[in-house]
């Protein structure tokens, strides 16, 4: 008999209700959360190497010996503890930040094995923070693969996986609802063995194995929702009497630019599907910068001129508010007789109920906002036209929630998510394809450069340049150390290094993940203004603001990121008439580390680019060269996984061929499991 995954954490022991509100901050509201909460990493525990082999950047052991007692000194509050230790082939120096304890201890003469990341300090390797081991302790670790989770303020790994076990420690969690025949074809092992084998693997190979069934459960339901969107609009006739608009081609024709080729064709084929008799379900996909967004808002002022409501749906409020206000002045300067009306979050009570008002009267034609858009106290007038922007941020649930909005509004989603065409034929199933694959004239190519970390000084001095030229610059920063705090810390320190490094007049400020929206916005909007020159940032700025006058970006732990990522990241400059740059440095060396990177010097394309990812990519790349949020995915990867997604893609248009409704006796299961990931989606987005 299974156990009820529906049931609360505090049904565990040891979780009371403290314990338990720590865990929802991180998502976690159930059982099934809880095993489903994967660990973004695992720790390795691999034999010590000599330091005279150590590369910086790496995370590794060594077992060596202090060469003298620790010293510790303070520095404003902060106990700096530091030894030399050496191991025979080189030494190293090694530092902890407030445990001043240690030096208590850590004996000189007694080998340890320290495990830590590796930094450099000019000429000089050295290890901060280390983990420390007796040599037989360590011995006994050796081999192992401790996991590693995503954490929120309060909540360690350790309590995660204290819960976990307690989970798995009920042995079967539910009968399998994967039909046999197809865990033998693909060679997928049985689902309690893969969530026990993700979360505590006795070996690598068997993570590979739980890796790979729980990849192929997350594409293959995917692609069963977007099969159950396709039936509904395939059956689906259009409702609305969408006219051709004189005011699109005024609106182009008094365009401070030209369209592009592939822009304009791309509008033609959308303008043509809007006043056909069928329901338009349509993908824009285009590099970063291609044009995507005046395509899109010349669909909302051709079903806005025939009476209807469209609404534009984002995914940062920073980013709504920029599309709101070029609307505004877009209609203003073209004297169209539309209001556009903006609804996100972080507005006032007052300023949401008197956009709803607009909304539900049809006074607003032109809605612009994030998912605040998709919440029930959301009526619209006569909603013809639903426009999803940065696809890869938002689920296939949110969209589907959005266009039932309406009576069956026509659908256009844009992405400038680089997917290769045989991948995205089957991530947008339930979408027809437009690409665009032209870049506006005005646009100087981007000029990139790979260097390791010995050309950073040089790096920083160019953004000094650039910046007295009256320009602004990205830093992005990898999340790497594990702490609960992974992105703020890392971030917050490097904004302190470099400001620093750069004259006191230019002004560098961090953003990541973990900060308040209001906080994201504030900052976002001051780069903007350029009130700030330098911006430190996790990849929360991948999908960001048009920032024109930014002319550099440069990426730390390039090796870290996948090519297709850092292509959209690189695409966050390049946006105004001056010259931009992208500079990519990797704090590891190799000849394969920089092969890859190559491949963005040598191309601005993305789609090449999303290939060569593709065709590189390989079962060592599972954990650390990720993608960012792709799609609603939470282990499978697009470019690692093809395969995979490949593989569910056809067991999905099987099963679906022979029993649409999944109504026969062997499909039972697979059902009732996929109408609970439905149910369990909307609870989420309901929070």
């Amino acid at each position: 008999m299974g156990i009820d995954l529906e049931s609360s954490l505090d049904s565990l022991k040891g979780v009371g209700e403290k314990t338990k509100q720590t865990f929802q901050k991180a998502g976690i509201e159930n059982l099934r959360d809880l095993i489903t909460h994967y660990p973004r990493n695992y720790e390795c525990f691999e034999a010590p190497k000599q330091i005279s082999s150590l590369q910086e950047g790496e995370v590794a052991a060594v077992a060596a010996q202090p060469l003298s007692p620790l010293a510790t000194r303070y520095i404003r509050g902060l106990s700096i503890s530091t030894v030399l230790c050496s191991d025979g082939s080189d030494s190293l120096v090694v530092t902890w930040f407030n445990m001043p304890f240690l030096k208590n201890q850590i004996r000189s003469g007694v080998t340890y094995v320290f495990r830590g990341r590796i930094k450099a300090k000019g000429q000089r390797l050295l290890m901060e923070q280390p983990a420390v081991f007796h040599v037989e302790q360590y011995n006994g670790l050796c081999g192992a693969m401790r996991p590693v989770y995503s954490l929120v303020k309060g909540l360690t790994s350790q309590m995660v996986q204290k819960a976990v076990r307690q989970v798995l420690a009920q042995k079967s969690l539910l009968q399998d609802y994967l039909p046999e025949e197809y865990r033998a074809r693909y060679e997928l092992s049985e689902y309690n063995f893969s969530i026990e084998q993700i979360h505590f693997p006795k070996d690598h190979h068997a993570m590979l194995l739980a890796r790979k069934r729980l990849v192929f459960d997350e594409f293959f339901f995917f692609i069963l929702q977007l099969r159950s969107l396709k039936s509904v609009r395939e059956k689906s006739e259009s409702h609305f009497h969408i006219q051709p608009s004189k005011r699109t081609t005024q609106l182009i024709e008094h365009l401070p630019y030209t369209l592009t080729g592939a822009q304009m064709r791309v509008w033609r084929s959308i303008e043509e599907e809007l006043q056909g008799s069928s329901v338009m379900a349509r993908l824009i996909q285009g590099d970063v910068g291609s044009g995507k967004t005046i395509v899109s808002i010349l669909a909302l002022i051709m079903a806005a001129d025939s009476g209807y409501q469209g609404a534009l749906m984002v995914p940062t409020e920073v980013l709504a508010r920029q599309h709101y206000d070029s609307i505004c002045e877009l209609t203003r300067q073209n004297g169209f007789p539309f209001e556009t009306v903006l609804l996100t979050g972080s507005m006032t009570a007052k300023q949401k109920r008197e956009a709803y008002e607009k909304i539900a009267s049809g006074e607003a034609s032109i809605i612009v906002g994030t998912h605040a858009l998709i919440q029930e106290k959301v009526v619209y007038h006569s909603l013809a036209l639903v426009i999803t922007d940065e696809q890869h941020r938002f689920g296939v649930r949110q969209r589907e929630m959005l266009s039932l909005k309406g009576e069956t509004p026509h659908t256009i989603v844009m992405s400038a998510t680089p997917i290769p065409r045989t991948l995205a034929v089957i991530l947008y199933g339930d979408l027809d394809i437009s690409v665009i694959n032209e870049m506006p004239s005005n646009r100087l190519p981007i000029k990139n450069c790979v260097v390791n970390t010995g050309y950073r000084k040089k790096s920083y001095e160019f953004i000094r340049k650039q910046v007295e030229e009256g320009h602004q610059a990205y830093v992005i920063c990898p999340m790497v150390e594990e702490s609960e705090a992974i992105e703020a810390e890392n971030v917050v320190e490097y904004t302190e290094v470099l400001r620093n490094e750069l004259p006191p007049g230019i002004v560098v400020e961090y953003l990541h993940g973990k900060m308040k929206p209001s906080m994201k916005n504030e900052i976002m909007n001051r780069f903007l203004l350029n009130e700030i020159q330098v911006l430190v940032s996790t990849t929360v700025v991948e999908v960001g603001v048009n920032v024109p006058n930014a002319t550099v970006m440069m990426i730390e732990n390039a090796e870290r990121f996948g090519l297709a990522q850092l292509h959209q990241l690189r695409g966050r400059v390049g946006r105004g008439s001056a010259q931009s740059y992208c500079i990519f440095l990797h704090a590891m060396d190799g000849k394969q580390i920089k092969e890859r990177l190559d491949i963005l010097c040598k191309s601005n394309d993305g789609f090449e680019i999303a290939n060569r990812d593709m065709q590189l990519r390989g079962p060592g790349d599972l954990f650390g060269v990720r993608q960012s949020g792709m799609l609603d995915f939470t282990l499978a990867d697009i470019y690692t996984d093809a395969a995979i997604l490949q593989q569910a893609n056809e067991a999905a248009n099987e099963i679906l061929k022979e029993d649409p409704q999944l109504q026969l006796p062997k499909h039972q299961r697979l059902k009732a499991h996929f109408e609970l990931l439905i149910r369990h989606q909307d609870d989420h987005l309901n929070l």
